[in-house]
């Protein structure tokens, strides 16, 4: 999926899901689409003024995903900047259908569906946010060992990989 983005390592991401919410979810998706990739502040006012009913439900979603990214935040001792938050994951998936019977003409009887939908946002840290707040706890971490090498250290932790060594005599 073109949505899904890797997230630098310490960031923070959390999830929210609700399931059989009575809607079609075709419709869900509509709107949707309009908030994937946003700022999460952004997405809140988008779908405030959305003139859709799955807005209303997908507002909840998405203000329960933020509440869990900070209590998610909170347990494990990190710093949250809300305004870093971002949609990185959402979609919507059909869930169980109703089936009814309408009564038809000479006692026969029609069957219709009634749809629901699964509704899944997830929040993450934005990349740039998630790093320099890794590279300034390594940096002060190292301030306080008084080691050498800092730049090394944290050049490891931004991208997960560990810098060449330096060239010189065997």
């Amino acid at each position: 999926m073109a949505d899904l983005q890797t997230t630098a390592p310490g960031s923070i991401e959390a999830h929210a899901l609700a399931r059989h919410v009575r809607m079609s979810p075709q419709k869900a998706r509509l709107v949707i689409d309009l908030i994937r990739g946003q700022k999460a502040q952004d997405a809140l006012q988008s779908l405030r003024y959305t003139p859709k009913r799955a807005a209303k439900h997908i507002e909840k979603v998405l203000r329960s995903a933020i509440a869990n990214a900070e209590r998610k935040a909170d347990d494990a001792g990190a710093p949250l900047d809300v305004d870093q938050l971002y949609v990185s994951k959402a979609f919507v998936n059909e869930g169980s259908r109703w089936k009814r019977l309408r009564p038809a003409p000479m006692g026969r009887a029609f069957r219709y569906q009634k749809r629901t939908a699964h509704i899944y946002v997830g929040v993450a840290e934005h990349h740039v946010a998630a790093a320099e707040r890794v590279a300034a706890n390594v940096a002060e971490a190292e301030a306080q060992k008084g080691v050498r090498g800092t730049a090394r250290r944290v050049r490891k932790a931004l991208t997960g990989k560990q810098a060449p060594p330096k060239k010189g005599k065997k």
